[in-house]
C-alpha cells in the first residue's frame, strides 16, 4: 500500500504532462515491437518503468544524446538490465541512435543486448547483469565525483533497481555504504512493481517493512506512484534537497502497464509475447495514444 507522505510540489505543467505521457506510450509500442522481433526477452518490467525512463530521460536529467560523454551529465546506472528494452527505446526516441535500430534487439552482432554493454552503445554507463550490482557501481559513481577535485559535484547518479534484487545481500552492503558515505547525489530508484520470474515478491522473499529498512541504512525514503509523472517530479525535487543522505524513491508501478492481458501477472517477467499477443496488446496501446492526443489537442 502507497503511504500518503509530504512531497514538494511538482514544478511540471499540463502541457508537458502530456507530452510525457505520449512519449512514454510509443516507448511502450516500441517494446512490444522489439520484443516480438526478437522472439525473447522481458515484458512485465521494460512496460511498467516507461513512465519513469520517459521522465527521467526527456525532464529531469542533464545529458546529451549527441555528446554522450558530456562531464556534466548525470549518470543512470540500470541495475536490473534485463528490462534493457525500456532503456533502449527511451535513449533511441531522446536521440541517441536511429529509432530503427531497435529492431535488432538481442540478434547477433546487434549493440542492443538482453543485458546493457556499455563498450556497445554510448550513453550506457554500466554493463549489467548479475542482479545487484548496479547500486555498489552507482555508489562507487557518486564518491569518484565527490572525490575529483575540479570537476562538478552536483551531478546526480541515479540507480534504477527491482523490488527483486532486493533479495541479493550486496544491494545491503552497497546502501550501508551510501548511507556512511552521506551520498547526497546519490538518488535509487525501486521498481515496486510486486513480482519476479518465480512468482510473487511477497509469496519468494516478503521486502516488507521496506521503507524502515532503507530508512535503516542512513536513506531518505520517498514513497510513490511510478505512473504519475507530477508525483514523480515532485519526489525526485525532494530527493535533489536533501542533504548529507542519499534518497531512494520506492516507486509503486504496475508490471505490464498499458496492456490489460500483461498487467500484474508475474508470468510476463520474462517472455516476449507472441505475433496475436502483440498485435492485441498494440490495438490497446495505440488506441490509448489516440486518446492522449486527442486530449492534448482539445
Amino acid at each position: 500500500m502507497l503511504q500518503q507522505q509530504h512531497i514538494a510540489k511538482s514544478m511540471l505543467s499540463d502541457s508537458k504532462i502530456a507530452e510525457l505521457t505520449e512519449t512514454a506510450n510509443t516507448i511502450r509500442q516500441d517494446i512490444i515491437e522489439m520484443l516480438l522481433a526478437a522472439g525473447s526477452g522481458h515484458t512485465a518490467g521494460p512496460l511498467g518503468m516507461a513512465d519513469i525512463f520517459t521522465l527521467l530521460y526527456f525532464h529531469t536529467m542533464q545529458h546529451e544524446p549527441q555528446s554522450p560523454e558530456w562531464d556534466g551529465r548525470d549518470r543512470l546506472v540500470l541495475s536490473n538490465g534485463h528490462i534493457c528494452p525500456v532503456q533502449y527505446a527511451t535513449m533511441a526516441r531522446a536521440g541517441y541512435f536511429p529509432v530503427e535500430e531497435l529492431k535488432t534487439l538481442r540478434k547477433f552482432g546487434s549493440r542492443l543486448q538482453g543485458h546493457p554493454h556499455r563498450e556497445y552503445l554510448p550513453g550506457i554507463e554500466v554493463s549489467s547483469g548479475p542482479l545487484g550490482s548496479g547500486l555498489g557501481q552507482a555508489v562507487g559513481m557518486a564518491l569518484g565525483l565527490r572525490m575529483n577535485e575540479g570537476r562538478q559535484t552536483d551531478n546526480y547518479i541515479y540507480a534504477l533497481l527491482s523490488d527483486g534484487e532486493m533479495d541479493s545481500g550486496i544491494i545491503w552492503e552497497s546502501a550501508m555504504l551510501a548511507g556512511r558515505e552521506q551520498l547526497q547525489n546519490l538518488i535509487a530508484i525501486v521498481d515496486r512493481n510486486g513480482i519476479q520470474i518465480d512468482g510473487y515478491t511477497w509469496d519468494i522473499m516478503p521486502l516488507e517493512p521496506l521503507k524502515d529498512k532503507w530508512e535503516a541504512f542512513g536513506w531518505h525514503v520517498i514513497e510513490v506512484d511510478g505512473h504519475n509523472f507530477e508525483a514523480l517530479d515532485a519526489a525526485i525535487g525532494e530527493a535533489q534537497s536533501v542533504n548529507n543522505k542519499p534518497s531512494i524513491l520506492i516507486a509503486h508501478t504496475i508490471p505490464g502497464k498499458g496492456v490489460h492481458e500483461f498487467e500484474r501477472d508475474y508470468q510476463w517477467h520474462g517472455k516476449p509475447p507472441s505475433k496475436e499477443e502483440a498485435d492485441i496488446a498494440l490495438r490497446e496501446l495505440r488506441t490509448l495514444g489516440s486518446k492522449i492526443e486527442c486530449h492534448d489537442c482539445d
